[in-house]
């Protein structure tokens, strides 16, 4: 029944078509790979949507602690959260989001394999400077998929922390780093081999190929079509062929 389905909280866009855009949810920052650790996992869920400035009621009702700082030392509230009725627990982080999901519901895909959570973590260190050059692609687009509130906090405190316009981030030397990025990354699914290139571990899906999809599906949801393309385009269309991949496991919710 949908009063027993988990909540996700996300952080909503402005139109249909970008309703879901953020990477953390998705996992890109945080929810994306909340929401495709669910999907993956077809573990019924329904989804509760929280503007910016509104995300630290979230930790209040659940009495949750800010798991990050700002740089003046002030909390910052982000998310994914996710709240199982089953077990009245509500959890942030996408990561440990996921771990809790493979130890509640252990007859669904293992996202963290046995064994493997040194990699995971090691990996999500690795893959930090790949996420990053992305975000210097993508910051202008996302402030435009928001809506009016949160556009306004999403601005103001990205801008406070850069120094200077969102939309002087970006320029063709952030292009040609964030290529480079992903070019290494590309070089460590080569190793696995032909034919085993478009899984971080060789075979089968784990969450460090969520944390990849992700960053690729902020993108692809937050860029012009021609920005998009260009990614695309990289290291012989792996980012194109990954994220299309990862279309199946978009939906918003899973039907209950």
């Amino acid at each position: 029944p949908m009063e027993q389905a988990i909540i996700l909280y996300d952080i909503p866009g402005k139109s249909p078509s970008r309703k879901a855009w953020s990477p953390s949810t998705w996992k890109a920052r945080q929810v994306w790979p909340s929401r495709f650790a669910l999907n993956v996992k077809q573990i019924p869920y329904r989804t509760e949507w929280v503007e910016y400035p509104d995300i630290i009621h979230v930790y209040e009702k659940y009495g949750l602690k800010n798991l990050y700082t700002a740089d003046d030392g002030s909390p910052l509230y982000t998310l994914p959260v996710i709240y199982d009725p089953s077990t009245e627990k509500a959890i942030p982080e996408s990561t440990d989001i996921a771990k809790y999901l493979d130890k509640t519901y252990p007859d669904t895909l293992i996202l963290f394999p046995r064994g493997t959570l040194a990699f995971h973590a090691a990996f999500r260190t690795a893959l930090g400077k790949a996420h990053n050059s992305m975000w210097y692609i993508v910051s202008c687009a996302v402030c435009d998929c928001l809506n009016e509130r949160s556009q306004e906090y999403y601005r103001r405190t990205r801008e406070a922390d850069e120094g200077k316009k969102l939309e002087e981030i970006r320029g063709e030397k952030e292009w040609e780093e964030a290529e480079a990025a992903w070019t290494k990354v590309s070089d460590w699914f080569d190793a696995n081999g032909e034919g085993h290139d478009d899984f971080v571990m060789g075979e089968g899906l784990c969450f460090a190929d969520i944390g990849v999809a992700s960053v690729l599906m902020w993108a692809k949801y937050t860029l012009p079509s021609e920005e998009w393309a260009r990614i695309c385009s990289w290291n012989n269309g792996k980012w194109k062929r990954i994220a299309d991949s990862f279309v199946r496991y978009s939906q918003v919710d899973v039907d209950l």
